[in-house]
C-alpha cells in the first residue's frame, strides 16, 4: 500500500449488544481496499503483538478476542507466536483452505487453541467446504440470503463453531441474526439509535455526577463534594475502581473522595467524573457506545501529550468521552451541551469537530471507519502513522484494565 498505514478498529457485538471483541486492519481506500498484501498482514500481527503485550501484565486485551485478516504465508509464520491462540481468530478463505499444506498449517494453529474463521464462501458452492477446524463461517447478506446460508452450512459446521455476519446495517436486521442464533455481529450498528431502546436525558446518577462536575469545576470544598456523592454508594464504587484500575503509581490505593484530591487534583478528578458520567448510561446497547468512548478519549490524550500542555491534554480525554453522549442520552449533543458546562473549545470539537480539540477527535472517529481519512488527519496534527496506531492500541489496551 502507498498510503500511509492506519489501524482500524471495528467492535464485534454478540447477541446481548456486548463488546466481545474487536477485528483490527489496515485502513484502505480505493484501489487499494480489499488487497493487503502478505508484508502488510504480517506487519499488522507483529505490530499489534508488539503492543498489546506486556512484560509483566501478558495479554492487554483480557479475555477479548482479536480478529484478524490472515494469508497462507502468514498461518507459519513465527509472528502469530506472540498473539494469545485461545484469544486469536485468523481469517482465511475456502481457496486458502483448497491448498492441502495451508490446510495442514490451519489444523496446526487449532491445536494449539488459535480460531479460523472462513471467509468468502460461496452460499451457492456444491462442494462441502473443508469446516472441520473452522471456528467461525462468516456470511452476510440479506435476511433470506442469510437464511439460506444458515441452512446451508449450519448442519454441517462443526458443533462447537459459529456462524459470523458481516456488515449488519440495522437493528432490524440484527435481531433477524439473533433469531436464527447467530452470535457474532460486525459493522458500525452500535453507532446508530436503537428504536424503541433509547433514553430521553439524564438518569438519576448521572445528575448525581453533573452536579459533582459542576463542583469540582468550582474547586468546591471536599466536604460539598462527599454530600453530594454519599447519595449513591454505587456511584463511589464505581469511581473509585475506575481511579484505581488503571494504577497512578502512588503506593496506596484510593478509597475516599478527599483522597483522590489530594492525591490527584480537581482537574484529573474531573477527567474521571467524565467517565462515570458516561458509563452511568442505560440501554441495550450502552456498552458499545461506552467503550468506544472511552477509547476516544483515551486515544486523543495520548496523542496529544506530546502536541499540548498537560491540562489541554486532559481536555482531549473529556471531549472523546462525551463525543457520544449524544447517543448515549437520546438528545441532541446541543441539549448535552446545556448541561454541561465546558470550555468553547470542548464545545466546538463536540458540536463540529472544529477548534483546538476538534482535530484530534475527527482523527480518533476516523479510526473507527474505513474511508481512508485518517491519514489526512494525522498529517493535519503533524503525527505519523505509527504515533496514531501506538495511541490507539495503547487506548485499546487501556480501556480493557476498566473492565467497564
Amino acid at each position: 500500500m502507498s498510503e500511509p498505514k492506519i489501524i482500524v478498529r471495528e467492535p464485534l457485538l454478540d447477541p446481548k449488544q456486548r463488546v466481545f471483541g474487536y477485528e483490527l486492519s489496515w485502513q484502505q481506500s480505493g484501489s487499494n481496499a480489499g488487497m493487503a498484501s502478505d508484508a502488510d498482514i504480517k506487519e499488522l500481527v507483529v505490530f499489534a503483538g508488539e503492543q498489546l503485550n506486556d512484560p509483566e501484565s501478558g495479554w492487554l486485551l483480557g479475555d477479548s478476542m482479536l480478529f484478524l485478516e490472515a494469508t497462507p504465508a502468514l498461518l507459519a509464520d513465527a509472528a502469530l507466536q506472540a498473539l494469545p491462540p485461545k484469544g486469536t481468530v485468523l481469517g482465511l478463505t475456502l481457496t486458502d483452505l483448497a491448498d492441502a499444506d495451508t490446510l495442514a498449517a490451519a489444523e496446526t494453529l487449532r491445536g494449539q487453541g488459535f480460531g479460523i474463521s472462513l471467509r468468502d464462501i460461496d452460499p451457492l458452492v456444491q462442494d462441502k467446504p473443508p469446516l472441520t477446524h473452522v471456528t467461525h463461517i462468516e456470511v452476510g447478506g440479506s435476511a433470506a440470503e442469510l437464511a439460506e446460508q444458515v441452512r446451508n452450512y449450519g448442519a454441517r459446521k462443526p458443533a462447537a463453531s459459529r456462524i459470523a455476519v458481516r456488515d449488519v446495517g440495522t437493528w432490524q436486521e440484527y435481531d433477524s441474526c439473533a433469531s436464527m442464533g447467530l452470535d457474532v455481529f460486525a459493522g458500525k450498528l452500535y453507532l446508530a439509535p436503537r428504536p424503541g431502546n433509547q433514553p430521553k436525558g439524564m438518569n438519576a446518577a448521572q445528575g448525581i455526577i453533573l452536579q459533582l462536575m459542576r463542583l469540582v469545576k468550582k474547586n468546591a470544598d471536599v466536604r460539598e463534594l462527599e454530600g453530594v456523592l454519599k447519595r449513591d454508594a454505587a456511584l463511589s464504587y464505581k469511581l473509585f475502581r475506575y481511579i484505581n484500575s488503571v494504577g497512578f503509581g502512588l503506593g496506596a490505593e484510593i478509597q475516599s473522595l478527599r483522597h483522590a484530591v489530594t492525591m490527584l487534583g480537581y482537574s484529573t478528578l474531573y477527567r474521571w467524573l467524565s467517565l462515570l458520567l458516561a458509563t452511568a448510561s442505560t440501554g441495550g446497547y450502552a456498552a458499545a457506545l461506552m467503550q468506544s468512548a472511552i477509547i476516544r478519549g483515551r486515544f486523543a490524550e495520548l496523542l496529544g501529550r506530546n502536541l499540548l500542555p498537560k491540562n489541554e491534554a486532559e481536555n482531549l480525554f473529556v471531549t472523546g468521552m462525551f463525543s457520544l453522549l449524544d447517543r448515549l442520552l437520546g438528545i441532541p449533543m446541543e441539549q448535552v451541551l446545556e448541561h454541561i458546562q465546558l470550555s468553547d473549545s470542548v464545545s466546538q470539537a463536540l458540536l463540529a469537530r472544529e477548534g483546538m480539540y476538534g482535530p484530534f477527535l475527527a482523527l480518533a472517529e476516523a479510526c473507527e471507519r474505513k474511508d481512508g481519512q485518517a491519514g489526512a488527519l494525522a498529517d493535519s496534527l503533524f503525527v505519523n502513522a505509527r504515533q496514531v496506531n501506538e495511541a490507539h492500541l495503547a487506548a485499546l489496551a487501556w480501556s480493557q484494565n476498566l473492565k467497564i
